[in-house]
């Protein structure tokens, strides 16, 4: 069974991007060669703000869903803190 992370990315224009993954090096990696995301893409290059690992599936879709909900401010220490 695969694990999963959820993790938050700080764009150069300092947004955030959040997603799912079963790779995390791989992804950060596909993130900086603008080959991930259309988002990222454009606000090259990007940084590792938060991740939680060691998730189900389910959990991790679900943690995503609920970082994606909150005001940009609270997202990172939402995700450090998260217990799922």
């Amino acid at each position: 069974m695969a694990v999963w992370s959820v993790y938050l990315l700080e764009c150069a224009d300092k947004s955030l991007y959040c997603g799912v993954t079963t790779d995390l090096d791989t992804r950060l990696l596909k993130h900086n060669q603008g080959i991930a995301s259309r988002y990222t893409r454009a606000r090259l290059p990007v940084t590792l703000a938060a991740v939680r690992e060691n998730l189900e599936k389910s959990a991790a879709f679900k943690l995503e869903y609920r970082i994606k909900q909150l005001p940009a401010g609270r997202k990172i220490a939402a995700l450090k803190k998260s217990q799922v």
